[in-house]
């Protein structure tokens, strides 16, 4: 591709998106930029404070706790007191609990915190992608959540660089500037962010209108709970990646280096291929690209069964990493096209917390069946359920609800709140 065909693609990448989605996007990149602790979390208690790795995993599986529960509240409150208040409250919670964990010595107080960290943490999911969809036109939505992917992705390489440079320095420094960059994004939500909440959403009229949305709502929509349910069966094959991949190949003889070759490819080929595979995906039948993403994400981890050699663990995470690319956008952009305007926060915390339910269940799958059956077994298994997701989307996404298809309230309130747009960025 020549310059001026690269920088036409880029253009049209980033074209028509509202000035609002550019600052949410800035938001997400800081305070992926600054996730130092996820990365170096285990490390920090094993080899800096010297408890075990049975104590580290548990301290993990309760960060992950705390997100499970935190996404439905965060979901509840991402409607009712709205998306910035929501941002708000839980980006200052993230920063001032990241901060306080640092500090904790103690192995039932690091544990409790921990926790704590997890519920903040995620608490923020369901209110961005609520204000995503909010403020960007139906038609630009996959576009605009591959975009927040892409920034996700970015900030965890650059991150994940950095913190093993900091951590050489000092872990309680990693603690403190990802508490400050998290305060950073509060601040560009509270200065650069208005209000994206349809005007009426829980209120007296919206009831009135049968527009009211409660959790038993969302439990009551049975195309949805499906959506959410294979969501969770995609999430449990990918989290593969950085469970079963690394105890298999440490099993076989290989390094953490060479594991580390090998899942490099994953980042390298999301930053680099994630804005063009959106340019060719976008307006194609989200039906066919679910299916697609879900065997090629199943068969990706089924074909590590027959890896012998780094390049070949390396070629498997390709094949996951395109389903992968494929799969965020899509599936985030269909849960919004499922969701009513009103409850856009009760959903997406349902669809957050199919997520935060996996990275609690994948770890526990992906050791009992390695030592119980092989890792063989595994990667057989994920390939059994890429399939039956596959199968799920195929049958559930038939008479698709149109994406144009809003309510007149909804198309109103996001012009009533006056998001100015603009024709490039």
């Amino acid at each position: 591709m020549s310059v001026a065909g690269l920088r036409r693609a880029v253009r049209e990448s980033v074209s028509g998106l509202p000035p609002a989605f550019w600052w949410l996007w800035i938001s997400t990149l800081v305070n992926r930029l600054g996730g130092f602790v996820a990365t170096f979390m285990a490390l920090y208690l094993t080899l800096d404070r010297g408890y075990s790795a049975s104590y580290a995993g548990l301290v993990a599986a309760l960060h992950g706790l705390g997100g499970v529960i935190s996404s439905l509240g965060a979901g509840v409150m991402t409607d009712r007191l709205g998306r910035r208040p929501t941002l708000l409250v839980a980006q200052t919670a993230t920063a001032l609990s990241i901060a306080v964990l640092g500090f904790m010595r103690d192995p039932v107080a690091i544990a409790a915190v921990a926790f704590l960290v997890g519920m903040a943490s995620n608490a923020s999911r369901p209110a961005v992608q609520a204000m995503m969809a909010d403020i960007v036109r139906p038609e630009d939505r996959i576009r605009a959540f591959s975009l927040n992917y892409w920034a996700i992705n970015l900030g965890f390489a650059v991150s994940s660089a950095g913190a093993g440079f900091i951590a050489e320095v000092s872990y309680l420094a990693g603690f403190l500037i990802e508490a400050g960059m998290t305060l950073v994004c509060a601040v560009v939500v509270f200065v650069k962010l208005p209000e994206s909440r349809p005007s009426g959403e829980d209120s007296p009229e919206a009831s009135a209108a049968g527009e009211s949305v409660s959790l038993l709502t969302v439990l009551r929509d049975g195309r949805f709970m499906g959506v959410v349910g294979l969501s969770f069966l995609i999430a449990v094959v990918f989290q593969q990646g950085y469970l079963g991949l690394p105890v298999a190949m440490g099993e076989a003889g290989f390094t953490p280096a060479d594991f580390g070759l090998a899942i490099a490819v994953n980042g390298v080929l999301i930053v680099v291929l994630q804005l063009p595979v959106t340019r060719f995906i976008e307006h194609r039948d989200p039906r066919h690209l679910l299916v697609a993403s879900s065997l090629l994400a199943g068969y990706g981890f089924g074909l590590t069964a027959f890896a012998g050699s780094v390049a070949v663990f390396a070629l498997t995470v390709c094949v996951w990493t395109l389903a992968e690319i494929v799969n965020a956008p899509t599936q985030t952009g269909l849960v919004v096209r499922l969701s009513p305007v009103h409850g856009r926060g009760r959903y997406q915390g349902m669809y957050t917390m199919s997520w935060a339910v996996a990275a609690l269940v994948a770890p526990l799958m992906s050791g009992f069946v390695i030592d119980h059956w092989g890792a063989e077994w595994l990667w057989g298994m994920c390939a059994v359920v890429g399939t039956v997701a596959g199968l799920g989307y195929g049958l559930l996404m038939r008479r698709l609800p149109d994406e144009t298809a809003e309510t007149v309230a909804g198309e109103g309130a996001r012009a009533a709140e006056a998001v100015p747009e603009v024709k490039a960025c």
